[in-house]
Formats: structure tokens, sequence, C-alpha cells
């Protein structure tokens, strides 16, 4: 009776850190990284592990929450100002010596995929004209979503930003921009290369000259939150040969 005791205290004080082991680590991760992410957690997870969390947003939205405490163990941007905003946030958000640039991505211009509209990206090219006397150019929001932040300053560069300024259907995050234009709620619309891919509903109309933007990169990082043994090890797993492949396939270009 006294060694079923014992056992029995021993399994039950076992089973928080079983637990732990057996959840994958959370992973907040920028929404144009839906397919290939997963992709990648699917491949972790076949080699044994257990499979991570993810949740995709903005990444103005995940930073956001990362402030405000939310758990998590890993952050994968779509771009370096909302990264700095996590690791500057009161307390230090970030691991020391985790952070790394790990993708890169184009700009692309997009259409439902039965649009004849034609355009050459180029300085003064008549974007405006293309939308019609109603129709909306979908993007992120200009202010906060890195997708709508690359858009608007090479649509500045490329001096046509004046002249749809006032006809931008703002979207919380690129693939809720992609949505207008894949339901034909929008003529254009203006996502990552990577996000025209991944729905079969529009086409990509022209890709923006790589020096009319900021080069789009993606940052990782681990959370100084993070407990899960896992975590580092999916990390240094996307970082890896093997993991930059899996995004290489989905058209994502790697550092």
């Amino acid at each position: 009776m006294f060694r079923r005791m014992i056992f029995a205290a021993l399994i039950l004080g076992a089973t928080p850190v079983m637990a732990q082991a057996s959840r994958g680590p959370v992973v907040l991760a920028a929404a144009s990284l839906q397919e290939s992410l997963n992709a990648a957690a699917d491949t972790w997870a076949a080699q044994g592990h257990p499979r991570p969390v993810l949740s995709f947003a903005a990444s103005s939205a995940l930073a956001r929450q990362i402030e405000n405490g939310a758990p998590a163990d890993l952050f994968l941007s779509a771009d370096e100002e909302w990264m700095d905003h996590v690791v500057k946030a009161p307390g230090g958000r970030i691991k020391p010596g985790t952070r790394i640039s790990l993708l890169t991505n184009s700009l692309a211009l997009i259409a439902p995929a039965q649009s004849r509209v034609r355009l050459t990206i180029a300085p003064g090219f008549p974007l405006a004209a293309a939308l019609g006397p109603n129709g909306r150019l979908a993007m992120g929001q200009v202010a906060s979503v890195p997708a709508g932040k690359y858009g608007r300053e090479a649509l500045m560069a490329l001096r046509v930003w004046p002249a749809v300024e006032g006809r931008v259907a703002g979207a919380d995050s690129v693939r809720s921009a992609m949505a207008l234009v894949s339901r034909g709620e929008a003529p254009l619309g203006i996502v990552y290369a990577t996000d025209a891919r991944a729905d079969k509903k529009v086409r990509v109309v022209g890709i923006f000259p790589a020096n009319s933007h900021k080069p789009i990169t993606y940052p990782l990082a681990r959370l100084s939150a993070s407990t899960n043994p896992d975590a580092e090890g999916f990390r240094r797993f996307l970082a890896s040969a093997q993991g930059k492949a899996i995004f290489r396939a989905y058209g994502f270009g790697t550092k």
C-alpha cells in the first residue's frame, strides 16, 4: 500500500512537466506565413516533436499582444520595426542573442483572376484609372500593417500615392486585403508575392521594384517569457538549411 502511494505521488508530481513537454511551443507569426509555417511545423512534428501551436495575425497586432504579456515562445514578424517595438517594450520581451533576419519577400499588385487589367509598374503608372470610377485599392492599413507600410512607401516612390490615397481599403492584415480582391470586392490590391501564390482566385499584375520600398525582411526571435523546452529547438530548425528550404518552396527568399 505504501509503495502504491509513493508511486502515485511521483506520477502526480510529474504530470505538469509531462504536460508541458507534450505541448509544442506557441509561435506568433505574420499572416503571410500561414502555409509555409504550417508546413515547417508539420515537418518538425514528423521528426518526433510536439507540433508547435501557431497563431497568425498582422505583425502589429501580435507585437501589441506580446507587449501586453501574451504567453508565447517565438515571434516571427513581417518587418523589423515591429520586432524592434517588442525589443524596446518595458521589461525586455526578447531573449538576447535569439533574433535573426530569416526571410525576404517581394511586393505584388494583384487583381481578381478573371480581371483583364494590365499595368506596368513604373513611375507615374495609371493606378487610379485602373481602379475605375468607384473601385478601391485593397492593402494593409498603412499606419501599422507591414504590407501596408511597404505598399504606401512604394506608391510614394513611384509618385502615384496622391492619386489613390483617398481610395484605399485598409485591412487589418495582408491576408484580409487579399481576401477583398479574391472575392471581387476590390479590383486591385497590394500584397506580398507569396500571398498571391496561395490564392488561385487572384493573379499578379506586377511586382513592385525592389528599390521602391525598404527591403522586406522577416525577423525571428524567442520571447523572454518562453519556458517551452522545444522553443529553442524549433527556432533553430526554422533557421536551418532544412527549414529555409521549406520557406523557399513557398516563394520566400532566405537570409
